[in-house]
């Protein structure tokens, strides 16, 4: 097991309670063909929190649950900051979350 494994899940716990304290977490899911979209971040069909809660948690969830390999890069701190970039200060704890997270997929901490 990778040792960056713990550290990452809590930063996933965290990242998803960032997006619960800004409103940002839905109970209803996107459509089928909304979370089918090749395009990265599915930026032609969902927002970049849904794209967060559907598709970036789920995965690196079921990445960690199997001990699979994570990826070798992460530059999600970078979109968030385009996304976001109006409500920097109200996003701040979103951001940091999401900029632990792309270091630790990067080595560090």
């Amino acid at each position: 097991m990778d040792e960056r494994f713990h550290a990452l899940a809590e930063q996933l716990l965290l990242i998803e309670r960032e997006l619960r304290v800004l409103g940002m977490w839905s109970a209803t899911p996107p459509t089928e063909e909304a979370l089918a979209s090749c395009e990265p971040f599915c930026v032609d069909t969902l927002a970049f929190e849904e794209w967060l809660q559907w598709i970036f948690l789920p995965r690196m969830k079921v990445i960690l649950e199997n001990d699979e390999a994570l990826p070798a890069a992460s530059g999600i701190l970078v979109m968030a900051e385009l996304v976001y970039r109006d409500r920097q200060p109200s996003a701040r704890g979103l951001l940091e979350s999401l900029g632990t997270f792309d270091r630790l997929i990067c080595g560090g901490g």
